[in-house]
């Protein structure tokens, strides 16, 4: 039992998170922010939808060949987290890993290829099977293929 009664979801350390995260991962070339609890961690840059501006936001990945895989968890809320909002109205994104960076297009896993994506993301990250216990949302996996 954790700290929050939930059976299975173990607390992550906050203390590296968000713009901070971001920018010493940058700052680095991933030296710093790469690894993020024990797990890998990309930077997606989205196009805000209404800002059109570039949003960068640090991710927990896994890999299915070439593919990159994040989940569009929000830790189990209610919506959608801003960043996948921002990359289904415009999938073309910028992604970073380590000292690469490239571009990339996004798409929601359809239901067929789902089960099989979201047990690599569970291998990494467990808590992704609390987070659906947390919401009535379905929670998107997303498939990012680099174009470069």
């Amino acid at each position: 039992m954790s700290s929050t009664g939930e059976p299975g979801y173990t607390a992550p350390n906050l203390t590296l998170f968000g713009e901070e995260h971001v920018r010493r991962y940058r700052e680095t070339d991933g030296e710093v922010g790469y690894l993020w609890n024990g797990v890998p961690v990309l930077l997606l840059t989205t196009t805000g939808r209404r800002s059109g501006q570039p949003r960068t936001t640090p991710l927990i990945f896994g890999r299915d060949g070439d593919d990159y895989l994040v989940i569009a968890s929000k830790g189990g809320a209610p919506e959608d987290p801003q960043w996948y909002r921002n990359l289904t109205a415009d999938p073309n994104v910028e992604l970073q890993v380590k000292a690469d960076v490239f571009a990339a297009s996004a798409r929601t896993a359809g239901p067929e290829e789902k089960p099989r994506l979201w047990e690599i993301m569970v291998d990494q990250w467990p808590n992704y099977d609390v987070y659906t216990t947390r919401t009535d949302r379905v929670i998107p996996l997303v498939v990012l293929t680099p174009t470069h």
